[in-house]
């Protein structure tokens, strides 16, 4: 049997004047909380070896909080945890606070590093690895796989159509449909499921400045927090902890309509609820259906591959020739955006680009070497040198019973996965269903496409910064992990990127804490109407003094209690999908607009409460309190307050 542990803990940065990562909009600031941002740790352990697998609500994973986090590991645990047993992935959430890179291009709209939104972050990973330390048990792991077909599209058809016959009839639908549990049972009851399927989390789009785990996020929030019974505030051994982690989602997107906020409905944050709904639904569906128990055993390698000059073998190129991948170049579709999820810069498209075509024709014609690396993009973005971005890629295989995962540090289109699963499948002898790619995995180095896609220039391809044959080097490595695991020997440690610690640190202009005139800190602004019905929106107005005094991790800017007989009971915070804590400057003050959407089932007496601190020399803690509003009745519509 399996000795398994799961920890969970916030990691939400900064809600107030943060640029967002992602979609790299300087006008996408973050100005508060729809949904805060967790981190999910499990341990699983057979006899005197373990593996830890990190799933964080985040944008990407960079080579900075991974560091600090093997850092915080080694002084607690010596080397019971280290990079090569040790996976940390994000979900790719667009809609979370930036600045957490030691690397200069992903703060672009942060003004540089931000202590602070780092802090949070490590802080809870390492909370969230602690308790799942503690939790250890005995469990038993069973795998699962189904299918999921209406919760993603492929956003990247022309390149995909530019695959093989044999790869794209893989995928009749354009789409990579199947989605796998990993539940994990203690006496046979289910206390924790892991779960992959390939979506990017964009369903909130660049408009959006509240911070949110986004369709993911919604996913696990729903399974734990409200079909679980879990409360955040008070968690306990027993809970229930679900992942929604991610795979070879590079070329999906949640989408359906292929166009920013549509699909299924015209409404963003419903969409981000439907889309997480149905991750959900289809997980909780295998959790009922019988899989393959898991026998007790875990193997893990990890290697690196300087992707800025790697030499591929002519059995991994497809033209039996020798080809190297080159320095990080980003192409005129890079900065074109994603036009499903995103457009980003004006004057840029996918596919052709007149202007830069010819210039990059030019210097393409000078320098041969140039051209077989990086062409048919078109140059843009050149010079990436020194700290601007990673260059050498973490590439981990971790195995569990039958369930191989390769930890992958970029973005991958799903026939790109296609290729590196059954790379990995052919030498271990595994089925292929039992091989994922973990995207997003320990570091970021941008797209992963086929050399066909990457031929046709879309944003995926014009975002493979390494050039055409990015893939072969990758799957050559995959390669050399797998034969080194299938053997029992290891592997080459490779060169690691450099540790970057001195980033230049952001000096965000921060607010001089100001009342209203007559006000303190708390007093309503605004207060609620005397009474609701399920369905309505309750608001109440708030003097607040600035948010990033306080990050208030693993507590709550404000709280929806209702009157029972034994006093005041908490029904939802601003982890809750049901409400949204919104911070705002005004000329006479600072004020902070709360939001909660009544639930189907709420009677009775409830309040609103708000917290903060704000500079009075030093920080002072305050509370404010809304007056009494009644909930009576039924509302005219069903309300889903998730």
């Amino acid at each position: 049997m399996f000795s398994c542990g799961r920890g969970i803990a916030d990691i939400t940065g900064e809600p107030a004047d943060t640029g967002m990562l992602g979609y790299g909009k300087s006008s996408q600031r973050s100005d508060g909380i729809h949904l805060r941002l967790r981190s999910r740790a499990f341990v699983i352990a057979t006899g005197e070896r373990r593996l830890l697998l990190v799933v964080n609500d985040l944008p990407m994973v960079f080579d900075s909080v991974r560091r600090a986090l093997l850092d915080r590991l080694r002084v607690l645990y010596a080397e019971l945890y280290t990079e090569q047993n040790t996976m940390v992935t994000a979900t790719h959430t667009h809609c979370a606070p930036g600045g957490y890179s030691h690397h200069h291009l992903y703060h672009s709209n942060t003004g540089g590093f931000r202590p602070k939104t780092f802090t949070a972050i490590v802080d809870g990973m390492t909370e969230a690895v602690v308790r799942a330390h503690d939790d250890l048990a005995p469990a038993t792991l069973t795998l699962i796989h189904g299918e999921l077909r209406d919760a993603s599209a492929n956003r990247s058809k022309v390149a995909f159509d530019n695959n093989p016959a044999a790869d794209r009839d893989r995928f009749p639908d354009a789409v990579d449909p199947q989605t796998t549990v990993l539940r994990i049972d203690r006496a046979g009851t289910p206390v924790a499921a892991i779960n992959w399927f390939a979506v990017h989390n964009t369903s909130m789009t660049n408009a959006n400045t509240l911070i949110s785990g986004d369709n993911k996020g919604y996913a696990a929030y729903h399974w734990e927090r409200l079909v679980a019974g879990v409360d955040y505030r008070d968690r306990r051994p027993g809970d229930f902890v679900a992942a929604f982690a991610q795979t070879n989602a590079g070329d999906l997107t949640p989408n359906l309509d292929l166009r920013p906020g549509h699909g299924p409905t015209g409404d963003e944050a419903e969409n981000t609820r439907i889309i997480g709904l149905r991750q959900y639904e289809a997980a909780a569906r295998l959790m009922t259906t019988s899989g393959t128990v898991l026998t007790e055993d875990v193997d893990y390698r990890l290697t690196h591959v300087d992707l800025s000059d790697a030499v591929i073998r002519p059995e991994f190129t497809g033209d039996g020739r020798v080809h190297r991948t080159g320095p990080p170049i980003g192409g005129a579709a890079a900065l074109a955006g994603s036009e499903e999820d995103g457009p980003a810069f004006r004057g840029f498209h996918e596919g052709r680009n007149p202007f830069w075509d010819r210039v990059s024709s030019l210097i393409y014609s000078r320098r041969p070497g140039l051209r077989d690396v990086q062409a048919p993009k078109a140059l843009v973005v050149a010079g990436l040198r020194g700290h601007y971005v990673a260059r050498r890629a973490p590439v981990q295989l971790l195995r569990i019973g039958r369930l191989y995962l390769l930890g992958v540090p970029a973005e991958v289109t799903i026939v790109a996965g296609l290729r590196l699963r059954r790379t990995v499948a052919a030498i271990v002898g595994a089925d292929l269903a039992d091989v994922l790619v973990a995207g997003y995995s320990n570091s970021y180095l941008h797209y992963i496409t086929t050399p066909e896609e990457y031929d046709t220039q879309q944003y995926e391809g014009g975002s493979t910064l390494f050039g055409r044959w990015t893939l072969p080097a990758l799957q050559q490595t995959a390669s050399d992990l797998a034969t080194a695991m299938r053997d029992g020997k290891p592997i080459r440690y490779g060169d690691a990127e450099p540790d970057v610690r001195r980033p230049r640190t952001a000096r965000p202009r921060i607010p001089r804490d100001k009342a209203p005139a007559g006000r303190e800190f708390g007093d309503v602004l605004l207060e609620p109407r005397r009474r609701y019905r399920p369905g309505d929106t309750v608001t109440a107005i708030f003097v607040a003094a600035y948010p990033n005094n306080d990050l208030r991790r693993n507590g709550s800017y404000l709280e929806v209690e209702r009157r029972t007989a034994d006093g005041w009971q908490p029904v939802a915070d601003d982890g809750d999908w049901s409400t949204t804590f919104r911070w705002r400057r005004t000329r006479t003050g600072q004020l902070a607009v709360v939001t909660w959407v009544v639930p189907g089932d709420a009677t009775g007496e409830h309040r609103i409460r708000c917290h903060g601190k704000a500079h009075r020399q030093v920080l002072r803690p305050y509370t404010g309190t809304s007056r009494l509003f009644t909930i009576e009745g039924r509302g005219g519509r069903h309300v889903d307050q998730i």
